[in-house]
């Protein structure tokens, strides 16, 4: 009998997928195991294998098409079969990509809309992204579909970049290469004065997908907010001594997650869940960090951060910052998280309130270092002070509890040498 491939759930948070490219056409052989197709989620572009053997009978989502998680995406059986009774027993909704979500920018791509709505974009010629690691004596990363498209245009594949999963080649990045000439850079003209112009862009899926989630926590969970000072002369006197080993670079943000990992083990209720009948205390700490990317924000995760030191949290942040403004994070990457850390210190934030981040009970939201004067010893002195704000569901976290949590935090902030011990 025929077997129905169902569009595949990908991501915890996917509700839809874009079929990217297809490896096999109908009246193909497939195998299990082969690549079939890749798929867009919110968050990465993903091959998808085949789990049976046979033909492709049926393929339910056509390349540029966004179709529902649990939609039919192909129909795999044995030549001649009447497959006519499975689709019309699985209906499918399926949209064109331009209602749902474009294909990942390539990195050398200019906005395709200015941001104010007194400038008009000039039309822009796409400029192929330069190939990270195609070249004579590394392997090819290409889907067979990129491949023979390559070919057909007569376009030297070892020039194009690649925007798949782990840089891998695909339909797209052959259909809008263009070779990088000064003629391809985009311009912006400002509207004429007393023109009203502006641009509509689509919505992306990961900001479709942050939306809803974070319209869910706001509206659903009620939150409180909980803000602290911490003084952070010892951070820094701590952070330039361990810099100036070598080998050795670390981040006020990695001496924040370090922090925050020790705090949640002497306050496991901050370290916690609601799941609508339970209220999930969470034994061990995966730290969420918050990052910004182009189409919107993901969330890596560092897990068992409480075991691991500044050295290795720093390693691991900067690898999966980078790994997520690539688009190259797998689902591992960025599942399990039982606290989130937001900081925007970099950016001259002083101080700010971040949403609770599902399924975390709590959110903190760090703001930038600030020199200020303080009192010390009943002096009035320089100092340097760095506001944080924690984020409660109160369904799960009272005030006091949230208040004991950040008083942890400040102890270890204020104290760095503590967190060694």
């Amino acid at each position: 009998m025929a077997e129905v491939v169902y569009m595949p759930k990908l991501s915890d948070t996917m509700l839809e997928g874009v079929v990217a490219s297809w490896t096999k056409k109908i009246g193909d052989t497939v195998k299990e195991g082969e690549i079939l197709a890749e798929i867009e989620t919110d968050k990465a572009t993903m091959e998808f294998e085949s789990f049976y053997d046979g033909v492709l009978l049926h393929i339910g989502v056509e390349t540029g098409q966004a179709a529902p998680v649990n939609s039919i995406l192909a129909i795999i059986g044995q030549p001649g079969e009447d497959i006519s009774a499975l689709i019309a027993g699985s209906p499918v909704a399926v949209k064109p990509v331009e209602e749902v979500i474009p294909s990942p920018a390539p990195i050398a791509e200019a906005p395709v809309a200015a941001p104010v709505a007194t400038q008009v974009v000039a039309p822009a010629v796409k400029a192929s992204p330069a190939p990270a690691h195609n070249n004579n004596s590394e392997r090819l990363y290409a889907s067979p579909l990129a491949k023979r498209l390559a070919e057909e245009k007569g376009i030297d594949i070892n020039l194009v970049g690649g925007t798949g999963e782990n840089g891998r080649i695909v339909k797209r990045d052959v259909d809008h290469y263009v070779p990088y000439t000064a003629a391809n850079i985009p311009s912006y003209s400002a509207a004429p004065e007393g023109v009203e112009s502006f641009v509509d862009e689509p919505i992306s899926q990961m900001r479709k997908t942050i939306a809803r989630r974070l319209a869910e926590s706001k509206f659903t969970a009620p939150h409180f907010y909980l803000t602290l000072d911490i003084d952070m002369d010892n951070a820094m006197q701590s952070r330039k001594s361990l810099n100036a080993q070598e080998g050795v670079k670390v981040s006020f943000n990695d001496f924040v997650v370090k922090a925050v990992a020790m705090a949640l083990k002497k306050n496991p209720n901050v370290n916690s869940s609601w799941l609508g009948d339970v209220i999930r205390r969470n034994q061990h700490v995966h730290i969420g960090v918050a990052v910004a990317v182009e189409d919107g924000l993901l969330v890596p995760v560092i897990r068992f951060a409480d075991t691991k030191g500044l050295s290795q949290i720093s390693a691991e942040v900067k690898d999966l910052a980078g790994r997520a403004k690539d688009k190259k994070l797998q689902p591992s990457d960025w599942e399990g998280n039982t606290f989130t850390i937001s900081n925007l210190g970099m950016f001259g934030i002083e101080s700010f309130t971040a949403i609770v981040n599902p399924p975390d009970s709590c959110i903190l939201a760090v703001g930038g270092i600030k020199e200020v004067p303080v009192v010390k010893n009943g002096q009035v002195v320089p100092g340097n002070v760095m506001k944080v704000t924690l984020s409660c569901d109160h369904r799960v976290v009272d005030g006091a509890t949230g208040a004991a949590f950040l008083q942890t935090f400040k102890g270890y902030m204020e104290n760095p040498v503590s967190m060694l011990l």
